[in-house]
């Protein structure tokens, strides 16, 4: 449970995972922070709207049968005189006890959440909530300096009389001194926190983004830089596409544009990479033992969901060996994220076995590039994806989803269509079951594409194979495919 200056928010997950899997997600925007600049105290309105919350939040947890609990609270219940007080009426009514999280922690959750959501992420961590806002250095692991700044969207509307030139100012000369921040240059800017993320999907929208996905959607910096000046100086009841934005959510997008603005000013990064992860992911990543901490979470959910829907995952597992050979025999290189990439798909490859044959590709390429995975870019989403979506179907576009196919590389897209005719090759020798397809290798001999079976699998030789081979073989520009019995 999350109590924070704008939202008071109940995530349940099914485990303490490397690629937690939410089996519950329920928020409501108290707005405790508000009033509290000028008052210094929690309102009585906020206060029983956030209890009343916690009440059903409460029940929830039992009904679902929740193990361990764990609640967070922020900048409005720091800050405010009777925070005590509500800290111990919250006790109370949820039976557990509240953890206030300075500054300090605040930051240190943020950046981990960052770091659990990302793979080797090298720039500064951004959280802005109702009361304040983080801003953290992180290279892979390494969490350097980091500091709490009064600039949460609640807050600025309020200090700044609902003004934007007054709040604009404001964040600039919170920003100022903090010369450490230019350290950012050239590296990413990861935004975290829920007015953010509203300015994303603002963003999405207007520009018929591909993929409706905010984790890891990147901005370049002078375009964000632009389109923070429009939304902070126009009236927000014309701004195209403005009711993708809910009306609870549209008051404060101009100040944490404001605010996004000036940081962008003095950190300079390169792009903006939206988390959809962050503080509570990174108190689940801080309750990880290290070595989970250390697994790379993409692989972690692949396998996760080859488990649920493959029909046989030790042979999704041996798919990642033989292809590693195969790409080797065949002389196609990978990047290190390419291999990283490859080893996914195959994770994947059986997943829409239990649909109708005619969409089982279109089927499987909807259910990964929307997955809830985490530590993937969207170009290695539309790889996984695409590489899927042609052991399927094979080098049939008609199918093919062209939103998709424009979010990949042309390399990408390449080595997706070699690994899809790859992996057909593969189930028609396998027919999923393991044991198998170790006992094939496939490589090129004399300008030829070879298959090569054991003498325990000659049967399996037939005109479908030979088809499939050949349609590999004239991809690669190889003249004659043939099959060998070792």
């Amino acid at each position: 449970m999350d109590i924070g200056s704008n939202s008071v928010r109940l995530v349940v997950y099914e485990s303490l995972s490397r690629a937690p899997t939410t089996l519950f997600n329920e928020k409501i925007l108290a707005g405790l922070g508000r009033g509290v600049s000028a008052s210094g105290r929690l309102a009585e309105e906020s206060v029983a709207m956030a209890l009343a919350a916690l009440v059903r939040f409460r029940k929830l947890c039992d009904q679902i049968g929740v193990s361990n609990i764990r609640v967070l609270a922020t900048a409005a219940v720091r800050d405010a005189e009777n925070g005590a007080d509500f800290i111990q009426a919250a006790e109370s009514v949820l039976r557990e006890p509240v953890n206030v999280l300075s500054g300090k922690d605040e930051a240190r959750y943020s950046a981990q959440g960052v770091m659990s959501g990302f793979w080797r992420p090298d720039g500064f961590v951004g959280d802005l909530g109702g009361g304040s806002l983080e801003l953290v250095d992180l290279k892979g692991k390494e969490i350097g300096q980091g500091r709490t700044f009064p600039l949460g969207g609640i807050r600025l509307e309020e200090d700044s009389g609902g003004d934007v030139a007054v709040a604009s100012k404001i964040a600039s000369q919170a920003l100022e001194k903090a010369d450490w921040l230019r350290e950012g240059e050239g590296r990413d800017f990861y935004a975290v926190g829920g007015t953010w993320r509203s300015l994303a999907r603002l963003h999405m929208t207007q520009t018929g983004y591909s993929l409706n996905v905010i984790d890891h959607y990147v901005i370049p910096a002078s375009e964000a830089l632009e389109f923070c000046r429009v939304i902070a100086h126009s009236e927000l009841d014309t701004i195209d596409s403005i009711e993708v934005i809910s009306k609870q959510r549209r008051p404060l997008l101009p100040f944490g544009a404001v605010v996004l603005e000036q940081v962008l000013r003095k950190v300079r990064p390169r792009r903006i990479v939206l988390s959809a992860l962050g503080v509570r992911e990174g108190l689940l990543y801080d309750m990880m033992e290290p070595e989970d901490r250390d697994k790379d979470p993409l692989k972690v959910a692949c396998r996760e969901l080859a488990l649920l829907r493959s029909r046989s995952p030790a042979h999704c597992e041996e798919l990642i060996v033989w292809t590693n050979k195969v790409f080797e025999d065949l002389g196609i290189e990978e990047s290190e994220e390419e291999f990283r990439l490859r080893k996914a798909a195959c994770l994947l490859t059986d997943i829409g076995w239990r649909a109708h044959p005619d969409y089982r590709g279109a089927q499987s390429m909807a259910v990964i590039s929307n997955a809830a995975f985490i530590g993937i870019d969207h170009p290695g989403r539309a790889y996984l994806a695409l590489a899927v979506f042609y052991r399927y179907a094979g080098l049939v576009e008609d199918a093919l989803s062209p939103r998709i196919r424009e979010l990949a590389s042309s390399r990408l897209m390449e080595r997706a269509r070699i690994l899809g005719c790859v992996l057909r090759v593969a189930y028609l020798i396998s027919a999923a079951m393991p044991g198998i397809i170790l006992r094939t290798s496939l490589s090129i001999r004399d300008k030829d594409l070879v298959l090569q079976l054991d003498g325990g699998l000659a049967d399996l030789d037939g005109v479908r194979v030979q088809k499939r081979l050949s349609r590999l073989a004239k991809m690669l520009g190889l003249a004659n495919a043939r099959i060998e019995v070792a």
